[in-house]
């Protein structure tokens, strides 16, 4: 189940079911509404993935097709079996994570995230089916 828990430092950790082994799903909803409930107007808003085998990043939600495209071109840069040492099977998801980064920094201006016109937030997922986290904390300047 999706779900929403909250620290008393002001962290919040959304629950993110993924249902293939890569996808990227669109969060930026879900993290303004962590950022909305703070109540900061301006700030930066940190967030991190504790996983190895996923990701976060900001890319254009205009069009699915970009998402596709993405997946598409990292099968082929990093493909699922290629003499990986790595015995659990799961070495290309290490590298798709490790090159999109595990972390986000998204500044917050009238208690929104600051993106561009077709600009979103995904959790990227690359070992799924899972269930994930995401830890979103806002801080006011």
């Amino acid at each position: 189940m999706e779900g929403v828990t909250k620290n008393e430092a002001g962290m919040t950790s959304l629950t993110i079911l993924t249902t293939a082994r890569c996808e990227m799903i669109d969060i930026t909803e879900r993290v303004a509404a962590a950022i909305l409930e703070t109540g900061i107007k301006t700030g930066i808003c940190r967030l991190f993935v504790p996983h190895t085998t996923a990701a976060v990043t900001i890319n254009e939600n205009a069009d699915p097709d970009v998402q596709r495209d993405i997946l598409a071109a990292l099968d082929r840069i990093v493909p699922l079996t290629d003499h990986y040492r790595h015995a659990e099977g799961n070495a290309a998801a290490h590298v798709k994570a490790s090159l999109f980064g595990a972390s986000q920094a998204i500044f917050i201006e009238e208690g929104r995230p600051v993106l561009g016109t077709w600009q979103s937030i995904f959790f990227c997922e690359f070992d799924g089916p899972r269930t994930r986290k995401i830890l979103v904390r806002p801080t006011a300047d």
